[in-house]
């Protein structure tokens, strides 16, 4: 099935690029490299050198005004060095040819306003005597490349002072200190853990959701709060229950202050459409049908993916296997990463490119079903749906006390209960974006830790205990 696609404000331009989950697509495989390729870097007055095209160096004549074309696009932006003689006057005239909104912002404190698609503006830095760095301040786009240098040449070449503010964005790298996760540390009276009951599939065989994007000040841990991206105001956000054949039809919103798209790794159709990124204030509809089974992740599809998956955008579709059993207890479990930016704000960046998370969580929260065990009757059969929406590490599934009769992962059984000849399992490995379910009964009452086996892992947050009652 196609997808069909509506939208409240003017569809991106034909220019705009289908994204890509592989790691070399994150790292700039939206690159308009067509459009890059005939910027012309314009220099007024026909001075000074003006560089071949797709030159990433434009070089101004000395003297006067000299005006700069520079282009915003692929998560680059060109030129990304500008020489500029000392005491020369600048004006960048800067055009955004990208489907998503970017902006120029100069450690020296100008900047222009958020470019839509085909937007543009001029910027009079004016008469340059150091140099000074500029970048993109949408959250993750500097971190991901988009940055300029303009050196001063002929003169004193010390540069302007870099630590601007990132245009005010709510970024979480700031400057200011990221709060201390204690893992110790109980949450307050108020707090209630994320419901992971598996909702039984509805009977019809369409299913209408709308998912709306909103900027949500969210507890992640005791006293650590973060300003999450998430749909419905959660982080993981719906479960999405189904059967092989149905349809899914999605009114995707976005109400957040930037721009995100979607990405529902159950449906298989063409990218370009549904999964772009749309602006603060569109919509579209997004339809697929659910061709096969398998516990499936749903995430952002605008880039940087690494910064928007781990800032809490993401979720789980779970599609039933022809002639899966019902079981006593199922349950849900999305595995991620939280990289803390300040309090209240959002990811650290740097944290992210580096591959270093502060946690490990199920269902977004430090260790919550260790604070809010899952109640499950001893001598039951228990059924546990897990997800790993990464962005970067996978996860070891493993209940303490327990094994495995029944291991379903990425479309297949590795076990399967009944089978008298088979042995069991103790792990389900997934890497990042797999998922699948395994089955067990525990044994007697008694709680039983559920962890990520990769031991760091699960004692900095992905933890918790099934109580057997």
């Amino acid at each position: 099935m196609t997808s069909t696609a509506q939208t409240t404000a003017p569809s991106a331009p034909p220019a705009a690029r289908a994204p890509r989950d592989d790691r070399t697509g994150l790292v700039w495989g939206m690159v308009l490299g067509a459009v890059m390729l005939v910027v012309a870097l314009v220099v007024a007055l026909g001075g000074g050198s003006v560089p071949a095209a797709g030159d990433a160096r434009a070089v101004v004549r000395a003297g006067g005004t000299q005006t700069v074309a520079v282009t915003l696009a692929g998560m680059r932006i060109t030129p990304s060095v500008i020489e500029v003689p000392s005491g020369t006057r600048l004006v960048l005239a800067v055009t955004n040819t990208d489907a998503m909104r970017h902006d120029l912002v100069l450690a020296t404190g100008q900047q222009t306003p958020p470019l839509a698609a085909g937007g543009s503006t001029d910027l009079d830095v004016g008469p340059v005597t150091a140099s000074i760095e500029g970048w993109c301040s949408v959250p993750g786009h500097r971190a991901a490349g988009m940055t300029l240098s303009i050196v001063v040449t002929g003169g004193a070449a010390t540069a302007s002072g870099s630590g601007h503010d990132m245009g005010g964005m709510a970024t979480g790298t700031s400057g200011a200190a990221a709060p201390v996760i204690d893992f110790q540390a109980s949450p307050g009276p108020d707090w209630r853990p994320y419901d992971p009951a598996l909702q039984p599939a509805p009977g019809a065989t369409e299913h209408r959701l709308t998912i709306a994007v909103q900027d949500t000040v969210v507890e992640v841990a005791p006293g650590v709060r973060q300003t999450l991206w998430t749909y419905n105001g959660t982080a993981p956000g719906p479960t999405l229950h189904g059967h092989v054949g149905d349809v899914f039809t999605i009114t995707f919103v976005n109400d957040a202050d930037m721009g995100h798209g979607i990405d529902f790794h159950a449906g298989s159709l063409a990218p370009d459409v549904p999964m772009r990124t749309l602006d603060p204030g569109q919509s579209l509809t997004y339809q697929f049908v659910a061709r096969y089974s398998g516990a499936w992740l749903y995430h952002c599809s605008t880039m940087p993916m690494s910064l928007h998956i781990a800032n809490g955008m993401y979720g789980a579709v779970i599609i039933d296997p022809p002639d899966l059993p019902a079981v006593d207890t199922e349950v849900v479990l999305v595995q991620s990463e939280l990289y803390l930016g300040a309090q209240d704000r959002t990811a650290d960046e740097a944290k992210i490119a580096a591959e270093t998370p502060d946690a490990l969580v199920f269902n977004g929260y430090v260790d919550q079903y260790d604070h809010a065990p899952i109640r499950v009757k001893a001598g039951s059969r228990l059924r546990v749906w897990v997800v790993d929406a990464g962005p970067q590490r996978g996860t070891a599934f493993h209940v303490v006390g327990a094994q495995f009769d029944t291991v379903f992962a990425e479309g297949a059984y590795r076990l399967k209960a009944g089978n008298a000849e088979q042995g069991a399992a103790q792990v389900m490995d997934l890497a990042p974006a797999q998922g699948g379910f395994v089955e067990l009964v525990l044994p007697e009452p008694g709680h039983y830790p559920f962890t990520d086996h990769a031991v760091v892992d699960g004692e900095r947050g992905a933890h918790g205990i099934f109580e057997a009652y």
